[in-house]
């Protein structure tokens, strides 16, 4: 029964065709939508939105100063008064007084050795020298006593009273005493020498700042042995390294091809790269008799005309020699970018500036010519692009390229 009512079912082959027919003829419809957006899409693209090739700019901050540079040199801070302080005698580091980035005076104590033995030899010399002087003291007095009896026997002699023996007797008598206190004397002034030199030894042992400076390293610690040349292979011949801040100069090299640009007291701006932001005024303080063959320069010493505690030894820095000072208002940065990218329109400046690959049009308030660079008051920073020389086509919103150089 269920085998014959399967059989009667079928699929007539009119409506099968039918089907596939109409299936083809929707799917041609939806690509020819899809073909007809896409094509709509370019051709919006290229004639409604078309790309500008257009070149840019870049909005910078620059100093007056760049205006009226004759040179530009590198070079680094260098401290002119610098010292490796050391000691005298060897020792054993008993005390370590500074570190690094201490201020230190002129004289102060900074380090200090063991010095029990040099303290020693000291009351040495002291109780030397107290024991000169009493036998000084006691020559002095027996001295005398011999100069009264000599002085005596002569009166005696004069008279008749005594006999030549003893007035010669008595002569020798102050003679000896005469010569034992000149030796006391001597032996006195030796003993001042060893005592002298014994407090000159002690005060080895105190390691002093030889002037006013800052002190840049330490190069030995509480318990190592310090010999003036490091004799020892496990001796520290330095304490410590400072340098005099108010000695700082830059050290630029100059070729000798531009020796001619530079002289002697020559206004500067120096600039540190560890400082970018601030530029210092300077001078030029020497220009060393002498040139360099390896690198065909000569090096300028440019002094720093307003001190600054962040300027460190050793910082690099870049140098640029002016053909005149700098005043306080040029000193000061300005936001500056290329005057072809000014256009004015209603007496008002604008600039296209450039995000994202599209241009915006952007109201400008400018100031003065620097060069052929316009100070920018308001209206965009540093670092933002601007379309240099716009074409005329452009315009707000439009996509741009940046023509390659």
């Amino acid at each position: 029964m269920i085998n014959k009512d399967i059989s009667k079912l079928k699929i007539e082959k009119s409506d099968a065709v039918q089907y596939r027919r109409v299936r083809r003829k929707l799917f041609l419809k939806i690509a020819a939508v899809i073909f007809a957006l896409i094509m709509g899409f370019i051709l919006y693209r290229i004639v409604f939105n078309p790309v500008a090739e257009v070149k840019v700019a870049t909005v910078s901050q620059i100093y007056p100063s760049q205006m009226f540079t004759l040179l530009n040199a590198s070079g680094y801070v260098v401290a002119q008064r610098k010292a490796s302080v050391a000691s005298k005698i060897t020792g054993r580091l008993e005390w370590l007084g500074v570190e690094e980035g201490n201020r230190v005076k002129k004289g102060q104590v900074i380090a200090k050795l063991e010095g029990e033995d040099a303290a020693a030899a000291r009351d040495q010399a002291i109780a030397n020298l107290d024991n000169a002087m009493f036998s000084l003291d006691m020559a002095k007095a027996e001295m005398n006593d011999a100069t009264l009896h000599y002085n005596r026997q002569k009166e005696l002699l004069s008279q008749g009273v005594v006999p030549r023996s003893e007035l010669d007797i008595a002569e020798a008598r102050y003679k000896r005493a005469k010569a034992a206190v000149a030796g006391a004397e001597s032996a006195i002034n030796a003993y001042k020498a060893a005592l002298h030199f014994a407090r000159i030894s002690l005060r080895y042992t105190f390691i002093r700042a030889p002037f006013d400076a800052v002190v840049l390293t330490k190069n030995a610690d509480v318990g190592d042995i310090v010999a003036p040349l490091g004799a020892a292979a496990t001796a520290r011949a330095a304490v410590v390294t400072i340098a005099d801040m108010d000695s700082l100069l830059v050290e630029a090299d100059v070729s000798e091809s531009n020796l001619q640009k530079v002289k002697i007291g020559q206004p500067c701006e120096i600039q540190l790269d560890a400082l970018p932001e601030t530029r210092f005024r300077g001078m030029v303080h020497m220009i060393v008799p002498t040139a360099d063959r390896s690198k065909a320069s000569v090096l300028i010493k440019v002094k720093f005309l307003d001190k600054d505690p962040r300027v460190l030894p050793e910082m690099s820095a870049k140098v640029a020699f002016l053909e005149k000072p700098v005043t306080v208002e040029e000193q000061k940065p300005k936001i500056a970018l290329n005057g072809n990218a000014i256009l004015m329109h209603n007496n008002a400046n604008f600039v296209f500036v450039i995000k994202e690959n599209h241009t915006y049009k952007t109201p400008l308030t400018t100031g003065t010519q620097i060069g052929d660079m316009i100070e920018v008051l308001d209206g965009v920073k540093s670092g933002d692009k601007v379309v240099v020389s716009p074409p005329k086509n452009l315009r707000d919103g439009m996509r741009i390229k940046v023509k390659e150089k």
